[in-house]
């Protein structure tokens, strides 16, 4: 072998040829380098794209787990307060009020005289009445003897059977007369008795429309006199709740409450349910319950507006979930539960109470599920998903 360059040229090949020939090779490869690279990084490039629509086509979703219901649910509603009692005094006769013996605020007794009615009228048409009376009595006596001794003188022939039927009618008709006067002289003095207003139970008068020389009127309405009195019972008050129909099957006569006012701050009244309508309302589906609330202390007052507090056991196994986690379709209620393989399944549950944020689920869950919080509404069994941050 020799160093000389000019020997390793193949022959006819000048030295000029040989450096052009060299660049050529160096560029080629250049060339082929930039290629290789070039095609290397469109792969890559390519293959990353790939990766990140796969990924961005994997759902993140949050989940999860069922919570075990309470021992024992507070249902606290709206309570409309209202008299045991209540009832408006109307006069049952005509007249003059003569005097006024209460008030309002006056507690009374049943029976207790309220006021009385000057009835000046009704007292003549009882003197008439009983002078009416007198005249049947008389008239009937005087017909008895007559069909007696008529009776007597058929016996011997002495008139026709005809006249004694007549004499013995006559009798009868004077005797009906004497009834009728008798219980037209009772209705006017049981009349004449209404001039005396009396509180029909035990109870605080709430309200008075009359005054001493006021004309007043028999009846009521619009067409009538005005109310005298106005008298409502405060020793028991009754309370009326609206239950909604989830807890309806959980109201039951007997059952206890507490009842809170808004003066009463931070103080609860025992309750105790009567009695329910046994018929849910159609437009608010709700149960109408009466309670009974002791009010000797006068604690609280008729009208006011409360609310009733109830307590409820909880439902034994069953679990609440966030609202938010229903999948409502054609087929019922269901979730979506994410497996093991982070993969959905749509699962049906049964609902139970319906308690706002949360619901209850009879089954179809179990507390160790993870839950799909907001599923979309295109969510199939199989998908797979990303789980995010835990969610307490």
């Amino acid at each position: 072998m020799t160093d000389d360059p000019m020997q390793a040229m193949p022959r006819g090949t000048t030295p000029r040829q040989a450096t052009h020939r060299r660049y050529a090779w160096g560029a080629l490869i250049v060339a082929l380098v930039l290629a290789g690279w070039g095609i290397a990084s469109r792969l890559h490039s390519r293959n990353a794209l790939a990766r990140e629509a796969a990924a961005s086509a994997v759902l993140i979703v949050q989940v999860i787990r069922p919570v075990p219901a309470e021992a024992a649910d507070s249902l606290v509603l709206p309570a409309n307060v209202q008299a045991f009692a209540d009832a408006p005094i109307y006069a049952r006769t005509n007249g003059y009020l003569r005097r006024r013996l209460v008030d309002i605020g006056s507690r009374v007794k049943k029976g207790q005289l309220l006021a009385e009615i000057d009835t000046p009228e009704v007292a003549q048409q009882i003197v008439q009445a009983e002078a009416g009376l007198a005249t049947a009595a008389a008239n009937e006596r005087l017909a008895q003897s007559t069909a007696a001794r008529w009776s007597a003188m058929l016996v011997s022939d002495s008139v026709a059977r005809q006249d004694v039927d007549e004499k013995l009618a006559d009798a009868a008709a004077k005797h009906a007369d004497l009834a009728a006067a008798q219980a037209n002289l009772n209705r006017l003095r049981q009349l004449g008795d209404f001039r005396r207003i009396v509180a029909p139970f035990d109870g605080v008068i709430t309200a008075r429309g009359t005054d001493v020389g006021a004309l007043v009127t028999a009846g009521s309405g619009p067409s009538a006199g005005l109310e005298l009195f106005h008298i409502q019972a405060v020793e028991k008050l009754r309370v009326y709740v609206n239950v909604p129909q989830a807890y309806a099957p959980f109201i039951k006569v007997g059952g206890r409450a507490q009842l809170r006012v808004a003066e009463q701050s931070g103080q609860g009244f025992p309750a105790r349910v009567v009695s329910t309508a046994e018929s849910l309302d159609q437009s608010s589906r709700t149960l109408l319950t009466q309670l009974e609330v002791d009010n000797a202390q006068a604690a609280i007052r008729p009208g006011s507006y409360g609310e009733a507090a109830f307590e409820f056991p909880g439902g034994r196994g069953s679990l609440r979930i966030p609202a938010n986690c229903l999948l409502f379709r054609a087929e019922g209620l269901s979730v979506a539960l994410v497996d093991a393989g982070n993969r959905l399944q749509i699962r049906p549950i049964l609902l139970g109470r319906d308690f706002g944020k949360e619901v209850e689920v009879l089954s179809g869950l179990s507390a160790e599920d993870r839950v799909v919080i907001n599923p979309p509404d295109s969510a199939l069994s199989g998908a797979a998903v990303q789980l995010a941050a835990a969610r307490p």
